[in-house]
């Protein structure tokens, strides 16, 4: 893990080139690619804790989601080759009526840095939408995104269709600015998360619930 802790440091720093430098060079030495991954998520696990912490901030979090992701690209090739693929898949979006996104590509970001696969389907996604990407994708997670009050209708609706289509296993997550866990209950979902970081750990919880 000592070869890998500059790695683990450019990433928490959201240093890209650098850690893209990093991951190439942990590559051709042939470190085994899992625990290559393992030092990356670990930085975004620590950078996570440091969000909850107050001792950094979304920005942060931004530019080492960034690197992750960058690093990553390079690294998914060679897991792929090791037969190191995600366990769990999440479905994202923005719910129906609402075009807000920064904070869904957040959550977006860090779960792609916990070595989730994640399809993320943008803004303004009909129940119906969630609901053939869970069914195609067979999603573990799906997380649901709504800043403006007036959408938190459409954030039920979508969980109600989701609970319809009886996927089993599944497990619905919500979140965004007017959202508390008090509405989660109320709507049948299975969790709620006030930000990003937090996003993940609860991901982790029901993934393997």
């Amino acid at each position: 893990m000592s070869n890998l802790a500059p790695l683990n440091e450019a990433i928490k720093k959201g240093n890209r080139n650098e850690a893209k430098r990093l991951v190439t060079e942990a590559i051709a030495a042939k470190l085994p690619p899992r625990e290559i991954l393992d030092a990356m998520v670990a930085a975004m696990d620590e950078i996570g804790a440091r969000f909850q912490r107050n001792e950094v901030f979304v920005p942060e979090m931004l530019i080492a989601s960034r690197a992750m992701k960058e690093a990553l690209a390079i690294l998914e090739p060679t897991l792929v080759k090791a037969g190191i693929t995600p366990e769990f898949t999440a479905v994202i979006g923005t719910v129906q009526g609402d075009l807000h996104d920064i904070g869904k590509n957040l959550v977006a970001m860090m779960w792609k840095g916990a070595n989730f696969a994640v399809v993320d389907l943008g803004t303004n996604v009909s129940p119906e939408a969630f609901v053939k990407a869970a069914q195609e994708h067979k999603a573990k997670i799906v997380g649901l995104s709504g800043l403006l009050t007036t959408t938190m209708p459409a954030m039920k609706q979508a969980v109600e269709a989701l609970r319809k289509a009886g996927l089993p296993g599944l497990k619905v997550m919500i979140g965004g600015a007017p959202i508390t866990a008090e509405f989660a209950k109320e709507i049948g979902a299975d969790g709620f998360s006030p930000d990003a970081a937090s996003a993940v750990d609860l991901a982790r919880k029901l993934a393997v619930a």
